[in-house]
């Protein structure tokens, strides 16, 4: 398991009694000393003292397939979800406390989709497992919290070459959401608009639709249709 923000190893201590092995990132150096002598009886734990988005999951993990839990502080956990997810090895399971408001938006369905929601979305199955009101906490936030499951998908939606091609479309799209997808596209890929309109209608995706309606399986179809193409460099 990789833990992300141990603080004075309340959590970690239970995750050392069920894993295998806990490696524990705390960024305040101030905690290091108090979570290594909370944590010395425990013979299968590593604790670092960094910042999560400045170290690589190669140097904190070593194979494919470990569990991530943390919470997160609300202002980064975008960076944090991405920075886990796009670089290797792949865990098979994240387990994230956060805003609620976050966490809701992660797992909205088309209608509601936005980059982040995508982005997560793109890699796995994202649900809310429990909520969390903000008078568990001490000193209470100003905001209630919910714990986020993400199950890695076993084979990639996208291979890597399309997942690329992925990111640069849906940040075309979600720059102007209130637009219409023929509209944003274009501007976006810098391309006409007849071209846009072709690419949409043959991945069978209306263009005056708007970004927050399209699913990640008609995304791919996209996809699909501008790698056949050849439009984009």
């Amino acid at each position: 398991m990789l833990e992300i923000g141990a603080g004075l190893g309340s959590l970690t201590r239970l995750l050392a009694a069920s894993a295998g092995h806990v490696t524990a990132v705390e960024i305040d150096r101030k905690l290091i000393p108090i979570l290594h002598e909370v944590m010395a009886s425990y013979t299968n734990v590593n604790i670092i003292e960094g910042d999560i988005l400045e170290l690589t999951p190669r140097s904190l993990v070593e194979q494919d397939g470990y569990i991530v839990v943390a919470n997160i502080p609300y202002y980064i956990t975008s960076a944090i979800i991405r920075h886990l997810l796009e670089n290797p090895p792949q865990p098979s399971r994240l387990v994230l406390t956060m805003q609620r408001e976050v966490a809701e938006r992660i797992c909205a369905e088309p209608g509601d989709l936005s980059l982040l929601a995508l982005s997560v979305q793109v890699y796995g199955k994202p649900v809310i497992a429990a909520s969390i009101p903000a008078s568990s906490f001490y000193p209470a936030p100003k905001v209630d919290s919910a714990t986020l499951r993400v199950d890695l998908y076993d084979k990639p939606f996208l291979n890597p070459p399309q997942r690329d091609l992925f990111f640069r479309v849906i940040k075309a799209a979600f720059s102007q959401k209130r637009k219409m997808l023929r509209n944003t596209l274009a501007s976006g890929l810098n391309m006409p608009s007849e071209q846009a309109v072709a690419l949409l209608e043959a991945a069978g995706i209306d263009p005056s639709r708007r970004a927050q309606t399209v699913d990640l399986v008609e995304w791919r179809t996209l996809v699909g249709e501008l790698e056949n193409s050849h439009t984009l460099a």
